[in-house]
């Protein structure tokens, strides 16, 4: 899939196969051409990619290619075993968690996750879990506790589903004992957005020592949409809004609402997922050795601390 802005570099991508293509049913020397072209489309792409507007990186944050959480998950760890249901309702499909081994090292992984076609969207409702998915995330990490195993959430959601069933079963409620268990953890936990991370749907499981962001994900109360059909009663400025709502990770970063931005592949993270998956697990085996190296009382006093400074309060 192409978004438009990636247009141009699709045509002179289509312009060197042409071009590599003659050369083998010609004989032709074409080599210095290759060559120029090959460096023209680069710095097109390194010239397109570092000035997206907030929109284009929440186009690509969406993009249908992108890793989800359970490609991650298989990725990073060499063994993985899923742990199902929240002992209360039932096993949500939008939320996955389970241990799983990084070099040697056991984790928790919990994050949401979405489907590549219209049967696994819908098994995995779009990634917006409901209730029992946020109670079955707190139930994981309550058990990494008991353990001693780090957590690692990874946030892709454009939201908690919004359903009647899930606000009688006690949607704000699930996230609200969510956050405040988060707080109180004894064990470090890292909390990554790998694509949408969309209002206390995303923050549901996004209270932790340190919160990431890929280069090319959006962190919001809102979805640019929403705020758009809000403000103006139309979809049509979603562009306006996502400019105001200031979502990137580079807005994120310079307001300290997170730690640090993961740096993707030129192109995205779906251009080269196996770099990607790569690059993610070597920064979680990196900031795990930092934050297991704090005392667990200075720890958890800096994720309080961290949180608490975050906006203004007036009394």
């Amino acid at each position: 899939m192409l978004l438009d802005f990636e247009q141009p570099i699709a045509a002179l991508e289509g312009k060197l196969r042409e071009m590599q293509q003659l050369a083998l049913d010609s004989q032709v020397d074409v080599s210095e051409a290759v060559t120029a072209l090959e460096a023209k489309i680069k710095a097109l792409k390194k010239e397109t990619y570092q000035n997206l507007t907030r929109w284009q990186r929440v186009q690509l944050s969406r993009h249908p290619d992108r890793p989800y959480t359970l490609d991650y998950i298989e990725g990073m760890s060499e063994k993985f075993i899923e742990l199902h249901g929240d002992r209360t309702v039932g096993d949500d499909k939008a939320m996955v968690g389970g241990f799983g081994e990084i070099d040697g090292r056991s984790v928790m992984f919990i994050g949401q996750q979405k489907g590549r076609n219209t049967k696994q969207r819908q098994f995995r409702n779009f990634g917006m879990p409901n209730p029992e998915g946020y109670r079955k995330a707190l139930r994981l990490m309550k058990l990494a506790e008991k353990f001693g195993k780090p957590i690692v959430t990874l946030i892709d959601t454009p939201g908690a589903f919004p359903g009647l069933e899930a606000e009688e079963r006690g949607q704000g409620e699930a996230i609200a004992r969510n956050l405040k268990e988060m707080f109180l953890l004894k064990v470090p936990v890292i909390c990554i957005i790998i694509g949408e991370g969309a209002s206390g749907g995303a923050l549901g499981i996004a209270i932790g020592d340190r919160v990431l962001m890929l280069e090319n994900t959006w962190y919001s109360v809102i979805s640019p949409e929403s705020c758009s059909s809000i403000l103006w009663r139309s979809w049509d400025y979603k562009e306006q809004a996502a400019e105001a709502l200031k979502l990137t990770a580079t807005d994120m970063l310079g307001n300290k609402l997170v730690d640090g931005i993961v740096k993707e592949p030129l192109g995205g993270a779906h251009t080269d997922a196996a770099t990607m998956i790569k690059t993610l697990k070597k920064t979680i085996l990196k900031t795990l050795d930092e934050l297991e190296a704090l005392p667990t009382e200075e720890r958890i006093s800096q994720r309080i601390d961290k949180f608490s400074n975050m906006g203004v309060v007036l009394e």
